[in-house]
């Protein structure tokens, strides 16, 4: 009993070697990994630098294609702000929009307002559901991509023929134009969409990936092919690279939270993470029954136990279990040296006025200390196991 009041004044707080030995594993996983994010992040932004840039010779841009067009007579120029977007269109201009999903919603809206009756080109390179249905009324942006990037043209829209096989897979389009050319279909929805508008000469083209254009995919399928018919038509070809920082025509509806500005693919990698991290949670606790006792493959000393049950009591600041597990030991201790069994040890009645015959004292004392209330704190709790020590030693004196 001494040993165990005397073990509850130990501290369980776990010393900072011992959070650092166990949380080290975990930092270390988490320097690794922030680590690697901004490695593949300064590669990426190397790579990624001048993307669908007709000014740009990295791989990813698209300066081979503005060259070809300049030798066939079709002068190229970059805007990158609405106002400049909007006042370009024209029957003798394509109007080239490279990535669509980066307007707001009034500047989808002005936008198509603009080219809607110019007569002229509008090709409109990987636009999703953000911008599709603006852009592009009575088109729809289908959720899935497609799986393979060479598709053939499968339609009989003219330059599609011509060109054959090319990379232009990526966002599927559905419309309800009736007079649509539906073509590069995967899995019967289409990845190159042509809609007339309503004046005969003009059209407006969804393409649903922007391989074609890129350098390094410029001499490969008829990727070159399909890529200067659909934007040598017209002598004029006007290049838009929508910019974040381009705040014309923009409004109070086209605040975006945090969320929008999320690819939809970090939201489904999320959500896949949970999933992941919830059944990982049920193969771990897969003990869905109740717990069954099992014998300890090695043998324990008793302060090993004393010791880890007064850290728990300890650490829940269970005085009512740790008084009422020193009161039974005690009692049940007592009951053989008084001459009670040990059956009937935890009724006072019983108990006490055996206890009594051996002891010069109040019963009412003895009965508050073996079976009165737990103790308020931590020094009474120290208190009433000293007095049951002291209360078993006396009985025990001869």
């Amino acid at each position: 009993m001494t040993t165990e009041a005397t073990l509850t004044s130990t501290s369980a707080s776990p010393t900072a070697r011992q959070v650092w030995t166990r949380a080290r594993g975990i930092a270390l996983a988490l320097v690794v990994l922030v680590a690697g994010a901004v490695a593949i992040a300064v590669i990426r932004s190397d790579a990624r630098h001048g993307e669908l840039d007709p000014r740009s010779a990295d791989p990813g841009g698209s300066r081979a294609v503005a060259e070809l067009l300049a030798d066939r007579g079709v002068d190229t120029r970059v805007v990158t702000t609405l106002n400049e977007a909007a006042g370009a269109a024209g029957p003798d201009t394509t109007l080239l929009v490279a990535a669509p999903d980066l307007l707001t919603r009034s500047q989808q809206t002005r936008l198509h307002n603009a080219f809607a009756d110019s007569s002229g080109r509008t090709v409109l390179v990987a636009s999703g559901s953000a911008s599709i249905e603006r852009l592009a009324p009575g088109v729809t942006a289908d959720p899935a991509t497609s799986l393979d990037s060479t598709l053939s043209p499968d339609c009989t829209l003219p330059a599609a023929r011509r060109a054959g096989t090319a990379d232009t897979g990526g966002v599927r389009y559905t419309t309800t134009h009736l007079g649509a050319d539906e073509c590069y279909p995967s899995e019967r929805l289409a990845t190159l969409l042509r809609i007339p508008d309503g004046t005969g000469d003009g059209d407006t083209i969804a393409l649903g990936a922007p391989d074609i254009l890129l350098n390094d995919h410029l001499d490969e399928q008829g990727n070159a092919s399909l890529a200067l018919q659909l934007l040598g038509s017209r002598p004029h070809l006007v290049w838009y690279l929508p910019s974040l920082s381009d705040t014309s025509a923009t409004g109070p509806d086209d605040e975006r939270s945090f969320f929008d500005l999320l690819p939809s693919g970090w939201l489904w990698g999320t959500l896949q993470l949970f999933i992941a991290a919830a059944l990982a949670a049920l193969w771990r606790a897969r003990r869905l029954g109740p717990l069954v006792p099992e014998k300890l493959p090695v043998a324990i000393r008793a302060s090993e136990t004393a010791e880890g049950r007064a850290r728990l009591y300890r650490k829940t600041d269970a005085r009512d279990r740790a008084a009422d597990a020193l009161r039974s030991t005690t009692r049940t201790r007592l009951a053989p040296l008084v001459g009670v069994p040990v059956t009937q040890a935890h009724t006072p009645e019983v108990l006490l006025p055996a206890l009594s015959a051996h002891l010069h004292g109040d019963g009412q004392d003895q009965h508050t200390l073996l079976f009165g209330p737990p103790p308020s704190d931590d020094a009474a709790l120290i208190a009433l196991a000293d007095r049951l020590d002291a209360l078993e030693r006396e009985v025990r004196r001869p």
